[in-house]
Parts: structure tokens; sequence; C-alpha cells
């Protein structure tokens, strides 16, 4: 589920184009921040202590899609404006970082239906329910922040070519698609 691509995978892969590590590494702490919160509300509706609306939830859902598809319009818009005589593009839209990170991961249909519907599904890993959430938690965290890396680790060997504008490109359209397939997927 954590390889599977989708707007976080972007967005840190664009952040790390055009900041480096550096500001791949804060947006992929950001996504990770998103996941705790999402991963404590789902540990606080399965111990009953949260009851979520499932309309909120859908609601949640459409802006987080809507916030996606402003990502990659923003993406497309900066590989559009590109004069044929600069070398270097940059992308102040998609700069990444924790506070971008956060809002993309906290508001990612993906990671919302996951930690709602399917981590709840694993907490039988160990026979105290507390530990199989710790357990699952770190598993995450650390698997996420695997696949992150070696997304922007990726991406960056092809920074240095030719196809770097066409790949950031490909990032904006499949931000968008994601976030019309959310839509579809939440309204019909």
């Amino acid at each position: 589920m954590i390889a599977t691509p989708g707007p976080v995978m972007l967005l840190v892969a664009s952040a790390g184009l055009q900041g480096g590590y550096k500001r791949a590494l804060q947006t992929i702490f950001g996504t990770n921040f998103a996941s705790l919160v999402l991963i404590l509300l789902s540990v606080l509706i399965l111990k009953g202590a949260l009851n979520i609306n499932e309309q909120w939830l859908n609601g949640i859902k459409v802006l987080g899609c809507f916030y996606i598809a402003y990502i990659g319009f923003d993406i497309l818009k900066e590989v559009a404006s590109r004069s044929s005589a600069e070398n270097e593009m940059t992308l102040n839209a998609v700069s990444g970082g924790f506070k971008k990170g956060f809002l993309v991961g906290i508001s990612n249909p993906k990671d919302i239906i996951f930690f709602a519907s399917f981590f709840p599904q694993f907490t039988g890993v160990t026979a105290d329910l507390n530990l199989s959430l710790i357990v699952l938690t770190m598993s995450w965290i650390i698997l996420d922040f695997a696949t992150l890396s070696m997304v922007y680790l990726s991406f960056n060997r092809l920074a240095q070519s030719a196809w770097y504008p066409k790949l950031l490109a490909l990032c904006g359209l499949i931000l968008i698609a994601v976030a019309i397939y959310g839509i579809y997927g939440i309204w019909f």
C-alpha cells in the first residue's frame, strides 16, 4: 500500500527535484506526521472514543482531492511558463516542506481510507491491542520513510536529464487524475 503511486509520492519527488534531499526530507516528515494524525484518529474510532459522520469524512476527502488537483495544476503551470532560454526550472509552488507534506498527507483520500478501514484489520499482530497498534504504527512510519526516500533518490537521478520537465508535467497530470478519480469515487 505504501509503495503505490499517489499524491504524497509525487509531492516528495517534485520537492526533492526542486530543493534536494533536505527539502524532500522535510516533506517526508510532514507526510509522516499526517500519517500519525490519521493513525491516531483511526485508533480513537477503533476504541470507540470517536465517531465521525460519513458526510464529514466525504467532505474532508473532497477537499483533499481539490487540494491535490491544485498542486497538480501548479506543477503544470510552472512547466508551461518555463521559457526555452532557461536551463533550470524553478518550482516555487511545489517546493514541498513540512507544511505542504502534512497538508497533502492529511488530505490524501488513499491514506484516509486506508487508516479508517484497512489499518484496523491488522490490530491482532499481538495479543495486546496497544502493543499491536504501536508495532503497526512504527512499521508504517519506517516503511513510509524508506519508500519515500527511495522515490526521491530515483527521481533525483532523472532531474539531470532532458526528461526533467516532462517528468514534472507527468507528475502534475497524475495528481490531477488522482484528484478526479477520488472525487468520482466519493460522489458516484
